[in-house]
């Protein structure tokens, strides 16, 4: 085989471990999140969230006017 071009999946509990990655100019932080958590929340692209710190983690729901 000259040369694999596609990732090998994951398994089944280590689903939701994400990377974080640097965007733009390196002063903002971006995180992926799993696409069946979004479909589930019925959540839409470009949909405004609010980040909360809570404790050690974070907490994103829905922006409300």
């Amino acid at each position: 085989m000259v040369g694999c071009l596609y990732m090998a999946r994951r398994k089944l509990e280590d689903r939701s471990i994400r990377k974080l990655t640097r965007t733009g100019s390196g002063k903002s932080i971006s995180v992926t999140l799993p696409i069946d958590v979004i479909r589930k929340l019925k959540w839409r692209d470009k949909q405004k969230v609010v980040v909360t710190k809570r404790g050690k983690g974070i907490l994103i729901t829905d922006w409300k006017k």
